[in-house]
């Protein structure tokens, strides 16, 4: 088959390699019928994840079709399609059980594209696939689901619920890209009085108001004057920082209230500054996480039923033997005005059943 492949810091080619096979009883293999690229992709791209090794097939989010599943498989057939989660899960561990899959310690976790190899491939072994796989409703078409694998359950657990949104909140959130916009599609769902966004991009700021942002700036002064305004000079109940460089963590920090939460979603490659000689004695509480994916049922019941739209989302469509002009897309966002991109098997066609 072909895959992409991560080669070093700054390199990736789309080459021939073995087809998957079962390795335990416990896994799958699918066959991908459309698949995305995420900032973290990127991030690896550039060595910001040195477990990483050169040869590993990238990417953690797809959706597909079952071709084969081991014998200990019990609840996913041949056939069933399937949206492949960007976690794994052993479903028997200490964390499994208590619905913490990303912290895994059973040999899942963040695992496809990592340690393993994932998704940007025309086929990709699921480890643990009765817990590690979703199967779909004929009506939710491959490119809404895509949004499922990672970004909406990412900024729905590590954003909005581990920033404690509530109704009435006022919330800022840095970073309109994939993550940032999700936050503000999955924070609307808590109905907080005020969704304040903040990104250099116009086209970006554009789609968080379309997605629901009520104000979107695009500098951190300006980002400062409208959190005075809107809150009083209090600050934002809620800050969710969705990009990963110091300084918009530290904007996130400076602009919460006395009491309030920030939320990093961020990848960062690099440490960033904790003023604790300012946050010391307010009363902030600061959260981290690599997403669970245990809200992802709930996440696509409501995509099935029309509650959460996902249309925006996909702003450019590739065959997956393009995924190099995919990549070259989705890393220049400027020029482009990509957000995500949805790379199709070749001569599949996306069309939900009626």
């Amino acid at each position: 088959m072909e895959a992409m492949i991560y080669q070093g810091p700054g390199r990736r080619s789309w080459d021939e390699v073995p087809d998957p096979v079962i390795t335990d009883p416990a896994d799958a293999v699918v066959q991908v019928d459309a698949v995305t690229i995420c900032g973290t992709d990127l991030h690896i791209l550039k060595g910001d994840v040195p477990e990483v090794r050169p040869g590993r097939v990238l990417g953690h989010e797809a959706v597909g079709t079952v071709v084969a599943a081991g014998p200990a498989v019990t609840t996913l057939r041949p056939g069933d399609r399937v949206l492949v989660s960007c976690i794994s899960a052993c479903g028997r561990c200490r964390y499994c059980r208590t619905g913490m899959f990303g912290q895994c310690l059973g040999g899942g976790g963040w695992v496809l594209g990592h340690l393993i190899d994932g998704t940007q491939a025309e086929y990709v072994r699921i480890p643990f696939a009765d817990t590690s796989a979703y199967r779909l409703p004929d009506s939710v078409a491959d490119r809404a689901a895509l949004l499922l694998a990672d970004i909406l359950p990412t900024a729905f657990e590590v954003g909005v619920r581990n920033g404690g949104v509530r109704p009435g909140d006022s919330v800022l959130i840095v970073g309109a890209g994939p993550i940032g916009l999700a936050a503000v599609t999955t924070a609307r769902l808590l109905t907080p009085a005020h969704i304040v966004v903040v990104d250099p991009a116009g086209p970006r700021r554009e789609a968080a108001k379309t997605m629901g942002a009520d104000v979107a700036v695009g500098t951190p002064e300006d980002a400062e004057k409208v959190v005075a305004e809107l809150t009083g000079g209090l600050g934002a109940d809620v800050t969710i920082e969705a990009v990963g460089v110091p300084e918009t963590f530290e904007l996130c920090a400076r602009l919460v209230r006395p009491g309030g939460r920030v939320a990093n979603v961020g990848v960062h490659g690099t440490p960033a500054t904790l003023h604790l000689e300012h946050l010391w004695m307010r009363d902030v509480t600061i959260t981290t996480g690599l997403v669970d994916t245990c809200s992802t049922p709930d996440l696509l019941k409501m995509v099935a039923a029309g509650r959460l739209d996902t249309s925006g989302f996909v702003t450019h469509e590739f065959a997956l033997s393009d995924m190099e002009a995919a990549y070259r897309t989705f890393a220049d966002p400027a020029s482009t005005g990509a957000l995500k991109i949805a790379a199709f098997r070749d001569g599949f066609r996306d069309e939900p059943a009626a």
